[in-house]
């Protein structure tokens, strides 16, 4: 494959930033576990995987239930939440051939930093969003070097990237699992293991629902993340507003942090004048 982009690239035609790449890994046929695979993006990536031709998907959820519509012989549906030690050890135990792990379970709690409670929200989101990675990262990095190597796909946020302000203590939990995808890039590079980050702007998801700003997909975000893996990308900024979010990041970070605090407060205002305005004229 030549000219490896991630496929959010593949829609402008031009590359985000200076190109670095890993060794490409093939959907098909490939054994995956995805994390929150009941809903978001999620769901839009076990569907995808599917889709692309996967032998066995490990399709876990809190609650298995909410898998139930997700009708697949390929696919095999567990019980795990991602911050309890015993779930994440009969989930790695059980998934021995695993090649591909995404870490997608994610919370966002938090929506300021003063109240006294949102600390335990803050702590609440950093166990899900960072250790719970890291601890599935623990458990199943022998699994994927006994493997041949695989892939960890960690869906992060541009919030880890650059702060957004509306969701504070998320977008600094979503810093720590970029830092840690780093961190295992190199890490694990000697077994021969992947590691990608996905940087997605605004997703039409429920985490996303009260945001009035444009959102795409995750159908569209998930087929994007798996373009970028099969291209061997090792940042994947899978939308057009990441696509933007990247080139300006990777330009200067500072750029980036304003074009956030601008467009944060262009929220801020439209959202004020709503409420300013009588339920007539908004009817």
């Amino acid at each position: 494959m030549t000219g490896a982009r991630t496929a959010a690239t593949k829609m402008t035609g031009q590359p985000t930033q200076k190109e670095e790449t890993m060794n490409a890994r093939r959907i098909e046929g490939a054994v995956a576990l995805v994390t929150g695979a009941n809903r978001g993006i999620g769901r839009a990536l076990t569907e995808a995987l599917l889709s692309r031709g996967v032998k066995k998907v490990y399709a876990t959820a809190r609650n298995p239930e909410a898998l139930r519509a997700l009708r697949d012989e390929r696919l095999v549906s567990l019980r795990l939440d991602v911050t309890d030690a015993d779930q994440i050890r009969a989930a790695a135990e059980a998934a021995s051939d695993v090649e591909l792990v995404f870490n997608n379970a994610g919370v966002a709690l938090a929506s300021a930093i003063a109240d006294s409670t949102d600390l335990g929200q803050a702590r609440r989101e950093m166990e899900v969003n960072y250790f719970g990675p890291l601890q599935l990262l623990q458990r199943l990095a022998p699994t994927l070097a006994r493997n041949g190597g695989g892939a960890v796909v960690n869906i992060g946020s541009a919030a880890g990237l650059t702060n957004l302000p509306f969701v504070p203590t998320y977008s600094a939990s979503k810093a720590a699992l970029h830092s840690l995808t780093q961190a295992a890039r190199f890490l694990l590079a000697a077994q021969g293991t992947s590691v990608f980050g996905v940087y997605a702007g605004p997703v039409d998801t429920d985490m996303s629902r009260e945001l009035a700003f444009p959102k795409t997909s995750p159908r569209d975000v998930a087929f994007a993340i798996l373009d970028g893996i099969e291209a061997g990308q090792e940042d994947i900024f899978p939308d057009p507003f990441a696509v933007d979010f990247g080139r300006r990041f990777q330009s200067s970070p500072k750029a980036s942090e304003r074009q956030v605090a601008a467009m944060v407060s262009g929220e801020a205002a439209r959202a004020s004048r709503d409420q300013e305005r009588p339920e007539c004229a908004r009817a």
